[in-house]
């Protein structure tokens, strides 16, 4: 008999565990965005003052480069020159993201991950358009005609293709 109102004792403090746990799961996430953000910022740092003067130059022989350029459209050039119409969309995609994390239940740690990484990659060239009205591209494939994009874009296409994954194949990812 003690030692069930002893395991009836450890039941409040193991939820209680449980809920700190989740509480903290923001903040880890929080942090993870933070950390892609500012790597995405301080590699166009770098572009800016390395490359920009350069123009371009090598990162693997016949296969790609690191080539500056400076982007005022969307989605590899497109659309150019509507800075404050990107802007705000941007916003409203980064805050819709946001809000649709807090609707994911903690046990889709995947479907988490995909909209911290959409949402970094989003808010890192949300940052530079709003900032210059330009966004710092860098990666230039040699081998293929493509255009050139930033460690942002990779972070949201990643995210996007992490995202489709889950929604196709994982079917716990539709329950809930």
């Amino acid at each position: 008999m003690e030692n069930a109102e002893y395991i009836n004792d450890n039941e409040p403090r193991r939820a209680a565990a449980a809920k700190t746990a989740k509480k903290h799961f923001p903040v880890l996430a929080i942090l993870f965005c933070a950390l892609l953000i500012a790597a995405d910022q301080f590699s166009k740092f770098l572009a800016v003052r390395f490359l920009k003067p350069v123009d371009s130059v090598p990162l693997i022989r016949g296969f790609i480069n690191l080539t500056f350029v400076e982007n005022d459209g969307v989605a590899f050039g497109m659309f150019r020159g509507g800075r404050w119409v990107f802007v705000v969309l941007s916003a409203v995609v980064a805050a819709a993201i946001a809000i649709y994390y807090t609707k994911i239940p903690a046990g889709k740690r995947l479907l988490r991950l995909s909209a911290a990484i959409i949402f970094s990659g989003a808010v890192g060239n949300l940052i530079n358009r709003a900032l210059t009205g330009l966004v710092v591209d860098f990666f230039c494939f040699e081998f293929i005609n493509f255009p050139v994009f930033n460690i942002a874009d990779c972070l949201i296409v990643t995210g996007t293709i992490l995202f489709a994954a889950l929604l196709i194949f994982d079917k716990k990812t539709w329950k809930n």
